[in-house]
């Protein structure tokens, strides 16, 4: 798995980019499938914007964005998110798996 960390309007200092790999690498506990994640981050008038985009192997982009004064909370709350988005993946296609069909029983 790849991780690309980007950064727009300052400068990535390598603890930044420690602390934000650091944090991505957790995401692969949570769904294995996960082939490349991009991290951007963002210096804006309010605070700092944080967006994760994790590719999913057969399956759509997950994209986790927040917006914080503190960069570190930014990173932490779009981890969050991203998170809550694949436990949620994950769920649904346990499901699917799973699946019985609707219209009760048939004889």
């Amino acid at each position: 798995m790849r991780i690309n960390v980007s950064s727009k309007l300052f400068d990535l200092t390598p603890a930044i980019e420690e602390y934000i790999v650091g944090k991505s690498e957790k995401l692969t506990r949570f769904f294995d499938r996960i082939e490349q994640i991009d991290v951007k981050i963002e210096k804006t008038t309010h605070g700092y914007t944080s967006e994760i985009i994790a590719d999913v192997e057969h399956h759509d982009p997950i994209i986790a964005n927040n917006e914080d004064n503190d960069m570190h909370a930014s990173i932490d709350g779009c981890v969050d998110r991203a998170v809550r988005q694949l436990t949620d993946l994950k769920s649904r296609l346990r499901d699917d798996k799973h699946h019985t069909p609707t219209g009760g029983n048939e004889r």
